[in-house]
């Protein structure tokens, strides 16, 4: 269990029929730089057909005694925790949608400047068992 204090929310809330999830360290330095790089891909998510997406920069996360966001994703001190969702209007058409975003010029990362570790990125598709 964690909070989270939003830094992008783009789109509008609506019946979600499926989930896009993502936990990933970002370096603290890293914050407006990650940001700017959600921001670019959330336009790109939306534009395919995304009904919302959310960043969220850590702002209470415990050590936990077992696991917790930090060990899963092997945070380190400098960095911060990001938890993030896209929101689609169903399965089908986010698994339409991310053969197009895959393929977009705009997407192709720049490995040069990624303000992340993407090898320690969590991510994974969630069918909602409540949406209330």
């Amino acid at each position: 269990m964690g909070g989270f204090a939003p830094i992008l929310d783009e789109g509008a809330s609506a019946p979600t029929g499926y989930v896009d999830g993502f936990v990933v360290p970002v370096p603290t330095a890293n914050r407006e730089a990650y940001r700017d790089m959600a921001a670019k891909a959330s336009a790109v998510f939306r534009e395919y057909g995304a009904t919302r997406v959310l960043e969220a920069w850590a702002d209470d996360v415990p050590d936990g005694k077992v696991t917790d966001f930090k060990g899963a994703v092997k945070a380190k001190e400098d960095e911060a925790v990001v938890f993030s969702w896209i929101e689609w209007p169903s399965k089908a058409s986010r698994d339409e949608s991310w053969k197009k975003i895959m393929e977009d010029p705009r997407m192709q990362p720049d490995k040069a400047n990624m303000p992340f570790d993407g090898q320690r990125m969590i991510y994974g598709g969630f069918t909602p068992i409540l949406d209330a």
